[in-house]
């Protein structure tokens, strides 16, 4: 009997204790529900706390499509400069790094055995010339036939197209530059052979310069000869403007772009053949628009919306867009001037949730 008893005590023990620790926790459970603000029981007057946010009004913008690209400076001309022929360079006549005009003597290889072959094709020459005169008076007094004559003057042209070949052979021992431009450094000396094959020399033109550079296929129509252009060039903090005046007329297959070429005067000749230049070109300005920040716009499936701000609350509008740049996109329809546009938390706004306002800027 004591054995029970024991067992009932420390059985009843137990259930105390659990009492003593576990009512704190279920006591509301078993509580009447407290009255809200608006008088009803627990959450019938619960009121959404308001969100903050920064607004934007909208007002009139100008909006400018820009296409930034890279490209790289080439010159007008450019050429290596090798001799027609073989033989010893005799003479060197340039500065390495300097300007030179077309049609100045460069270089010159021996030529000293076509210039005996032109001294007897000359005295040649002259003779048949004399004979030709005399065989042209005598056939008009009809003392010779017009065979004779005939024979005369065909010594004559044989000789004049002999000494052509020869000047022409000597002309090939001269290195000239064929436009104006700047010559770089020198490969061959005086007293080297030179062949065909061997460069003497660089020269480039380069005024004006080109700039060559890539635009994706899709602006290919809105691209054209006499488009400006601007670009800078690392180390110059001014830029330069600049005119297309070629595009090529297939699309890379592998990038889908297509190579434009843009000329600048570069009369100074401050600017390098070679150079990396960052291409800008304005294709179009919309003034007058209604221009958004991109984080404004919520795009959904079924269209894109915004939120704007009216009577204390957000309101949700559908939105149809335009002109997209870097950071700013065209509203078409939806919006209008005066408008006030929630910027800034738009991912927690709900249409009619009270708003209150942080910060409000105009639209430039």
């Amino acid at each position: 009997m004591k054995k029970y008893l024991r067992l009932f005590l420390t059985t009843l023990s137990i259930v105390v204790i659990l009492g003593i620790i576990l009512y704190p926790k279920i006591k509301p459970m078993f509580s009447k529900p407290a009255a809200g603000p608006g008088g009803g029981p627990g959450m019938q007057g619960f009121q959404p706390r308001a969100l903050t946010a920064n607004a934007l009004i909208i007002g009139p913008s100008v909006l400018r499509e820009m296409i930034n690209s890279t490209g790289t400076l080439l010159p007008d001309e450019e050429v290596d400069l090798s001799f027609e022929t073989s033989g010893k360079i005799v003479s060197v006549n340039f500065t390495e790094g300097t300007r030179v005009k077309r049609g100045d003597l460069l270089a010159k290889i021996n030529d000293r055995h076509l210039q005996a072959q032109l001294l007897k094709l000359k005295a040649q020459l002259k003779l048949a010339e004399e004979r030709e005169f005399r065989q042209r008076n005598l056939l008009s007094r009809d003392a010779i036939s017009q065979e004779s004559y005939d024979q005369a003057v065909t010594e004559l042209q044989a000789l004049e197209a002999d000494v052509m070949l020869v000047e022409a052979r000597i002309a090939e021992t001269e290195l000239r530059a064929p436009f104006d431009g700047i010559i770089g450094l020198r490969y061959l000396s005086e007293g080297a052979y030179a062949n065909p094959n061997a460069r003497i020399a660089r020269l480039v033109k380069i005024s004006p310069i080109k700039i060559e550079f890539s635009v994706p296929e899709r602006y290919s129509g809105s691209v054209g000869p006499g488009f400006p252009i601007t670009f800078s060039i690392d180390g110059i903090n001014q830029p330069f403007s600049a005119s297309v005046y070629a595009i090529d007329p297939m699309v890379d297959i592998r990038t889908r772009t297509i190579v434009v070429r843009a000329l600048f005067p570069n009369q100074s000749g401050g600017l390098k053949p070679g150079r990396f230049a960052a291409i800008n070109m304005q294709l179009d300005e919309i003034k007058d628009a209604i221009a958004i920040p991109t984080e404004a716009l919520i795009p959904e499936m079924d269209g894109d919306k915004v939120y704007v701000y009216r009577n204390g609350q957000a309101q949700q509008l559908r939105v149809r867009t335009g002109l997209r740049t870097a950071d700013r996109i065209q509203i078409v329809e939806g919006l209008a001037f005066g408008d006030t546009l929630l910027t800034t938390g738009v991912m927690q706004l709900r249409h009619g949730i009270q708003v209150n306002l942080d910060q409000v800027v105009s639209a430039e």
